[in-house]
């Protein structure tokens, strides 16, 4: 032996691994969600206030009205598999709806550019959800996947509307993904 102690794996304790992961994914999807319809009725609160009866807002309620299905379905899963919510609810609330009048004041390609954003980051955590759900959770795996089929066609919906010609993109939409890892990292755990 060369003095170093050897690290043995320990056994999980109760509460902890598959069910305590899954629990969490349950959790960071459910405040997701939450974020997502909060910066749809951010966007949807200004472009109604100038009256913008364009195509971007037909659009914008139109992918809301899915988030807020997502919303539903992940609210149910809340409280049939008793995950505890996270505590962040408060400040998702408020951030959420901040970042959608705000890009929503810098213009319909501005908010466009938020729906890409924060898709692309969604996209790859549902991705790899259900790499790590595996065969675990064939319900939870079957429910993630068909969210992410939406999440991505939100992604393309905003790119056809123009979200790549927003002022500063790059930085609007750098700035949104740190921003949703973050919350992704936060929420999984808080």
């Amino acid at each position: 032996m060369s003095g170093k102690s050897e690290r043995r794996a320990r056994p999980a304790a109760p509460g902890v691994g598959a069910d305590q992961d899954i629990a969490a994914m349950i959790r960071v999807d459910h405040a997701g969600e939450y974020g997502a319809v909060r910066i749809y009725e951010g966007q949807l609160a200004v472009f109604a206030a100038s009256k913008a009866a364009s195509k971007t807002a037909a659009a914008i309620k139109h992918m809301a009205k899915q988030e807020e299905e997502h919303l539903k379905a992940f609210d149910k899963l809340i409280n049939q598999r008793r995950v505890r919510p996270t505590a962040l609810e408060p400040v998702w609330r408020v951030a959420g709806f901040t970042l959608g009048a705000a890009t929503a004041l810098m213009g319909e390609k501005a908010a466009m550019a938020c729906t890409a954003a924060v898709e692309e980051v969604i996209d790859e955590h549902y991705a790899g959800q259900i790499e790590r759900l595996g065969d675990a959770d064939p319900a939870l795996k079957k429910t993630v996947a068909a969210f992410r089929v939406d999440e991505i066609a939100h992604r393309e919906t905003a790119l056809a509307h123009g979200a790549e010609k927003a002022p500063a993109y790059r930085l609007l939409s750098g700035t949104i993904k740190a921003g949703c890892r973050l919350a992704i990292a936060l929420s999984t755990r808080i």
